[in-house]
């Protein structure tokens, strides 16, 4: 069943109904999710990328199958491995029935412009090269292949990296990340009875039947980055907001001269870079999205901080020597920056 209305992308409470209708469809075959889903509908209707990380076998694959399907479009999905070049996303080469060389379009140009979602899994595991090519279609949304410039204007790119492993994978550079417009962790279910429904439930066992139980098409996904660009409008900051973001956004960047302390940290080393005027500038896209979904037409500042460190920790670079303790110390950074910088 093909849930899409023939909709006005300016008529933006419908298609926060549809937003809702998303939620709910992915919500039913990915149990125990609701902030990862609620962020991942955020980046849909602000029109940003995403990287899902976590531990192995906590259904980040799942979850990001059953997105595409309900966001719909043409899709393609690729693995990364080790072995994977750059070409192998741009063409196909093979013998043919009788013999001949041939050459096909591969996963990222086969649909053409009309590639909606493109969803690369265990995303560490390919070499940097292909990394650089992921870099331009998240930043132009284009590739050149086939002797042509090949635009992708619906494109969403969704990846998933697997935290666990170390031997031959490859982490993604400092450009690549900063694409993403959120990276989003996931981890178990916290609650028992979701626990048990996991463990004991044949309904979650089989993942292609219950990815099929989702309802294909429930948005008009070629009408998303004019929605989008309505929300934008439509959501207004107040000065009061302005500065407060402007506050985190210094403090994130320089936390020794906001007398920011972290234990056993030298806090003027701390930061070595990031948290740039693309950063800060997604940090109010995702906000803005956040109200509109709440159905508000002005930003709190609760706003900014439920998706701070989502759309910001990445963003973040540390000296060397801290990098190590990357995931203790970008958390705690951000609890002392909410604590030093007084809200509106």
């Amino acid at each position: 069943m093909d849930l899409r209305r023939e909709q006005d992308p300016h008529d933006l409470s419908r298609w926060r109904d549809s937003a809702f209708t998303l939620e709910e469809q992915v919500s039913r075959v990915v149990i125990g999710q609701s902030r990862v889903i609620r962020l991942l509908t955020i980046a849909v209707f602000a029109r940003g990328h995403v990287l899902l990380e976590g531990d192995v076998g906590v259904g980040k694959t799942t979850l990001l199958r059953a997105m595409a399907r309900a966001i719909g479009g043409e899709f393609e999905r690729i693995e990364g491995t080790v072995d994977l070049m750059p070409s192998d996303l741009l063409y196909h080469a093979r013998l043919d029935e009788h013999g001949k060389p041939r050459v096909d379009a591969g996963p990222l140009v086969r649909h053409d412009g009309e590639l909606a979602i493109f969803f690369f899994n265990e995303i560490n595991r390919a070499r940097p090269q292909v990394h650089s090519l992921l870099l331009r279609l998240m930043a132009e949304r284009s590739v050149t292949a086939f002797n042509r410039e090949i635009h992708f204007p619906h494109l969403q790119v969704f990846a998933d990296r697997n935290q666990v492993e170390r031997e031959e994978t490859f982490e993604l550079p400092a450009a690549a990340r900063d694409r993403f417009f959120m990276e989003v962790s996931m981890g178990v279910p916290e609650e028992e009875p979701l626990q048990r429904a996991l463990a004991f439930d044949p309904h979650f066992h089989d993942i292609d039947s219950l990815v099929a139980e989702v309802t294909p098409n429930v948005i008009d996904h070629t009408a998303l980055a004019e929605v989008a660009r309505a929300i934008q409008l439509s959501v207004r900051a107040s000065p009061a907001i302005q500065a407060y973001t402007t506050a985190l956004w210094a403090a994130i960047r320089a936390p020794h001269r906001h007398d920011i302390r972290l234990a056993d940290v030298d806090a003027e080393r701390l930061i070595s870079g990031g948290a740039s005027p693309r950063g800060i500038s997604y940090l109010v896209r995702a906000a803005r999205v956040r109200a509109w979904l709440d159905g508000r037409d002005m930003l709190v500042p609760e706003d900014l901080r439920e998706v701070f460190r989502e759309v910001m920790k990445h963003r973040i670079f540390l000296d060397p020597v801290y990098e190590l303790r990357r995931a203790e110390l970008v958390g705690a950074l951000c609890d002392a920056v909410f604590k030093s910088v007084a809200a509106p």
